[in-house]
Formats: structure tokens, sequence, C-alpha cells
């Protein structure tokens, strides 16, 4: 499966649009982590857990966007975008989305 930002794959042509596949996780802040970073606000520094967690989190909804671009018979996904959002108080959303399309 092919996941790109790009609009359009040079040397490729769209032969199948299929429209908005989509993924998305929702994860809540670790008491451990939270710890950890509050002495990096202090002291400075990248804060690691927030970093892992938010890796984890991208990764898991692209697979879910890929898995329903899959399911409508798509071999590619296009435009891909992400967006996070704050759900609740130490939960965010990490959202991706792109266009799923049959790529010749």
């Amino acid at each position: 499966m092919l996941v790109t930002n790009l609009e359009i794959v040079p040397g490729k042509r769209i032969q199948k649009h299929y429209g908005l596949v989509q993924g998305s996780s929702v994860r809540a802040k670790h008491v451990g982590r939270d710890i950890m970073a509050g002495l990096k606000n202090v002291f400075g520094g990248e804060l690691k857990g927030y970093t892992e967690l938010l890796q984890e989190s991208r990764q898991e909804a692209t697979d879910r966007m890929i898995e329903q671009a899959r399911a409508v018979g798509a071999n590619a996904v296009l435009n891909v975008r992400f967006s996070t959002s704050s759900v609740t108080a130490g939960a965010a959303e990490l959202f991706a989305y792109g266009t799923a399309v049959i790529l010749e």
C-alpha cells in the first residue's frame, strides 16, 4: 500500500477514486510519564515519553487508515494528513486521513 502526502504520484495515473479514509487513536497520559515530564519542564529537554506516545498513536492511526483503504479495495492513499486534538484533560486524539485510490 502506497501512502503519501502527495496529491499525485509521478508516473502513475489514478484509475479509481474511493474517497476519504481515516484512522484515529485516542491516548491518555501515563502517570509515570507525567512525573518525568514535570522534571523535564524544570530542567529542560525532550519529553521522550510523550514523543514515544505520539509516535505510537500516529502509527496506530495510520494503520487504521490503511486498513480502511484496503477494505474498499484501494492500493494507495494520497494526500495524507495528520491532526491532533485534545479530547479531555490528559487525553488526545491523533487523526490520520487521506484519499483512497487505485493507481495504475
